[in-house]
């Protein structure tokens, strides 16, 4: 991997400045912090001319990978470090092939190359941090051993704080290291575990307003919808979906729409039952049917979006009435849909929310207490008015459950369509039917 893989303004304007300043290096010697020989190494390449440097790199490159990374080892001022860094990502530039000279280093000192560059991942200066952060990355990525949680954990941590930083050039940064790193299986399942940095990616895909933005974090959900448990499961922990449908029917950009259908293909290969109720909620077969109507350059998409639209297709025309409401229910985002308001409806599948041990009460009992949409109170308040107005032992099982104490507290919520159905629905819960006067 090249270093210029990951690139930003911010680490380029702050290179050229730190390669003109000096660096105290015989004040160093005479402290006994740098040996002799490594100053004499150190003083041919500090403030030299490129052509100079890459002389050196060419007959000896090597000898200097070992002692750029033992002097950032050792030495601690915040303006040594930097150089020392612009040293090693300069070395690398275009050179894919110097990257063992620094994996390699292992050989020599086993704190190294990776000791020396984690440590400095907590400094307080923002380069030293997010250019220790670039030279990580093309390491890590290049490895040809399996990464361990010891070198991957610290540099994950790092790029969760990344993510949700207010400064655009860290968020740029992480999700460029990432895009990196997540081909390795290694790297997507340990991403899989720090939620934060999962969250923080969704949150910048919500955010952003950049085509380019939307593709990088795009293409890293889609590499990591290649593993089995983050499929069955990303949906359900960071409601995705009607979020990739967004971005996708508001793209201008082909690449975006491109790297969603493929994160969309894979979602539905590898766990269908956990994301396909999902896709048809947030109208994903319509807006497939449109896009398989248009030209494309790239024929891989063509291929894409064919594979939805017919597994969505055969999805909905199996789907009964309450397929379709148990499709919304576990989707999360409930809508006023004729299903709701449909007494026939309600009259032929209340009890089924008995089913599995209460599996679509439970659930919109739990909409109750963790939505904040107005939308979705009022309907599965409405909902839950339904349910125990055709299933009298309902309103036992529901107070039991907790259901009537938080439709009891909508009744005083802010939006006036939330207090009305909570209003009705706990009048339902309260009244006595006249077969048991």
């Amino acid at each position: 991997m090249s270093i210029s893989l990951v690139s930003n303004s911010y680490l380029d304007e702050n290179s050229a400045k730190i390669r003109a300043k000096p660096v105290p290096w015989e004040g160093y010697q005479r402290a006994g912090l740098i040996t002799s020989e490594e100053l004499a190494l150190i003083k041919k390449v500090d403030r030299q001319s490129k052509a100079k440097i890459e002389s050196l790199l060419v007959s000896d490159g090597q000898t200097y990978a070992l002692l750029y990374l033992r002097l950032l080892k050792k030495l601690q001022r915040i303006d040594t470090q930097s150089f020392i860094l612009v040293l090693i990502a300069d070395a690398l530039t275009d050179h894919e092939e110097r990257i063992p000279w620094f994996t390699d280093a292992a050989q020599s000192d086993p704190e190294l190359p990776y000791g020396a560059l984690l440590r400095i991942l907590d400094s307080q200066d923002d380069f030293v941090q997010l250019k220790a952060t670039q030279t990580l990355t093309v390491l890590l990525s290049s490895e040809k051993a399996p990464l361990q949680p010891q070198q991957l954990s610290p540099f994950l941590n790092t790029l969760s704080l990344f993510v949700v930083n207010t400064s655009t050039y860290k968020r740029d940064i992480a999700v460029q290291c990432l895009e990196a790193t997540l081909s390795r299986p290694e790297c997507r399942k340990a991403v899989w575990t720090n939620a934060s940095l999962v969250g923080g990616l969704v949150d910048i895909l919500r955010q952003t307003s950049t085509p380019q933005m939307s593709y990088q974090v795009g293409f890293c959900l889609w590499l990591l919808s290649f593993e089995q448990e983050v499929a069955e499961q990303i949906q359900k922990r960071f409601d995705v979906i009607p979020l990739l449908v967004d971005v996708a029917q508001g793209a201008a950009k082909e690449k975006v729409i491109r790297v969603i259908v493929a994160t969309f293909r894979n979602l539905v290969s590898k766990a269908p039952q956990a994301n396909l109720p999902a896709m048809l909620v947030a109208h994903l077969l319509p807006f497939a049917k449109n896009l398989s109507s248009r030209k494309w350059t790239d024929e891989d998409i063509v291929e894409d979006i064919q594979f939805l639209r017919d597994e969505l297709s055969a999805r909905f025309e199996s789907l009964t009435t309450y397929d379709e409401y148990r499709s919304e229910l576990l989707s999360g985002h409930l809508s006023w849909t004729p299903v709701h308001e449909s007494d026939l409806f309600w009259k032929e599948n209340a009890t089924k929310l008995n089913d599995k041990d209460y599996e679509l009460l439970k659930i919109l009992i739990r909409l109750l207490s963790d939505s904040s949409d107005p939308t979705v109170l009022a309907v599965a308040s409405h909902d839950i008015g339904q349910y125990v107005k055709h299933y009298e032992r309902g309103k036992k099982i529901l107070t039991d459950l907790g259901g009537k104490t938080r439709v009891m507290e909508l009744m005083s919520h802010a939006n006036s369509d939330v207090r009305y159905q909570a209003l009705i629905s706990v009048q339902r819960l309260v009244s006595h039917p006249w077969a048991a006067v």
